[in-house]
């Protein structure tokens, strides 16, 4: 039993680490501070997609579901949980790269219009 709940403890971080990849240049917004934990984290995640890579968090979750007697699976975290959902066909290795690079655009963005603010502020005379 504790495995299972060890495996779906690592499921849940595994998916906010994703949301914080994925929309956390909106919290960088508010508390800019968050960019220095942020920024690497994109890096990391728009890195595995773009080489095709698994995650860690993927074998350790099957890992933990195997000794709770359940199967893991083959693949990683985005083909298994949410493939199915926004890809219903699979996810393609193009499919992939496009996320990546999606990833470091949207951010780039973000951290622009950030950049952008700060310069804006900073110069305003109060």
């Amino acid at each position: 039993m504790i495995y299972r709940l060890l495996a779906d403890l690592v499921l849940v971080a595994h998916l906010a680490f994703i949301v914080f990849v994925t929309v956390g240049v909106v919290l960088v917004l508010r508390r800019p501070r968050w960019a220095w934990m942020h920024v690497p984290c994109v890096v990391w995640g728009a890195w595995i997609e773009v080489v095709g890579g698994i995650c860690p968090l993927t074998p350790l979750e099957n890992g933990f579901r195997r000794l709770g007697g359940e199967a893991g699976y083959d693949g990683g975290f985005i083909d298994h949980h949410v493939g199915p959902i926004i890809y219903p066909s699979g996810l393609t290795r193009g499919a992939q790269i496009t996320l990546g690079i999606t990833l470091v655009v949207v951010n780039g963005v973000g951290y622009a219009l950030i950049l952008r603010r700060r310069g804006r502020d900073s110069g305003e005379v109060g």
